[in-house]
């Protein structure tokens, strides 16, 4: 068996050795027209005639073809466009005309990664000339403004049922925050704000929610969001992890009033780093990871009395941010007893 594989890979070498004799300089084989083209182009013609024999029932040639009420009509022309560029296809044909190949359909004039390609470009702002004129420059393939517009359009729709697909009726923690990016609009580049929501199910599985843009974070933006989320089906939180934007667990409340309301840590902890000098930064971040890495409420409790014992002197700001915020601090110690509470118990008094 070893040294079958060795004589078909030595063959293999041979044969590519020979195809690439035929070039002066062997990079001439990647570009248009060359080599690479020559041989995809082959592959597929030469598949499609596969197709053809089996759609008919016979080879080319073979007698079992005569009067069999259907036969070969010789081919037609049809440009492709594929990834790497265009390529000019021979389609075999039937006399009933109802052969059609599996591998290029008759409507079809592009291969897969063409549309990849320009989803790509779209998404980095490009306009459509732009994506027209790097397509010609790049891959020598002329394609119409109009091509562009069924590829971004067919992407837009997709956007569309994935924004509004039906959610689970319970997230155990839906993670609401937002960013601030540059997106290009009417050839202008704008700072705007996405919106994220993101959701760990029952299982422990996350999901994005959804992505929404506006021009800047607000807590009416919020409402607004959440209000969508319940109408998708998303009928209860048991913790939502919020950053501390002024007015969001009430927006939060008034559609999901017993969720529970989570601080983001992480946001906690750089609003802590604004009052300390460098010199202290890196032991006030240790032992603020002391309060939020504890392993139980206790340890946590214990952790913020020592640091405001150690820190109060120099930054009192610090322990009572994190004191005032406390009860929105503390659920993700209690998400089992959470989970209980809102689950378990009224399961059991049901029975």
């Amino acid at each position: 068996m070893k040294v079958k594989t060795m004589a078909k890979n030595t063959k293999k070498e041979q044969l590519i050795e020979e195809l690439l004799s035929e070039y002066e300089n062997p990079a001439d084989a990647l570009k248009q027209g060359g080599l690479v083209d020559e041989l995809q182009k082959r592959l597929i013609e030469k598949a499609m005639a596969g197709e053809l024999d089996h759609h008919l029932g016979y080879n080319k040639h073979d007698k079992r073809g005569d009067n069999s009420g259907n036969s070969r009509n010789g081919t037609g022309k049809k440009t492709v466009i594929t990834e790497h560029g265009s390529i000019d296809l021979s389609i075999p044909r039937d006399r009933k005309g109802d052969f059609e190949s599996e591998i290029l359909s008759k409507r079809q004039r592009r291969f897969e990664g063409f549309d990849e390609k320009v989803i790509a470009m779209y998404a980095r702002g490009m306009s459509v000339r732009d994506i027209q004129g790097l397509l010609k420059e790049i891959y020598k393939v002329e394609v119409s403004a109009g091509l562009i517009s069924d590829v971004t359009d067919a992407v837009i729709e997709d956007v569309k049922v994935w924004q509004s697909r039906p959610l689970d009726k319970v997230y155990a923690i839906v993670y609401l925050d937002a960013l601030r990016v540059n997106i290009r609009q009417d050839g202008r580049v704008l700072k705007k704000s996405v919106y994220l929501a993101l959701g760990v199910d029952l299982t422990g599985h996350k999901q994005l929610l959804g992505l929404w843009i506006a021009e800047n974070e607000g807590s009416k933006f919020w409402l607004g969001i959440l209000t969508e989320l319940q109408n998708r089906g998303l009928k209860d939180i048991l913790i939502a992890c919020v950053d501390g934007l002024s007015g969001f667990p009430e927006a939060i409340e008034a559609i999901y009033p017993d969720t529970e309301i989570q601080l983001c840590i992480v946001h906690m902890v750089r609003n802590s780093w604004r009052y300390v000098v460098s010199k202290d930064y890196k032991e006030v971040c240790s032992d603020l990871k002391q309060i939020y890495g504890s392993a139980t409420l206790e340890g946590a409790e214990t952790a913020l009395s020592g640091f405001s014992e150690k820190w109060d002197d120099r930054y009192p700001s610090i322990s009572a941010m994190w004191k005032r915020h406390w009860e929105r601090i503390i659920p993700f110690f209690n998400i089992q007893t959470i989970f209980e509470r809102r689950f378990i118990q009224p399961m059991r008094l049901n029975r």
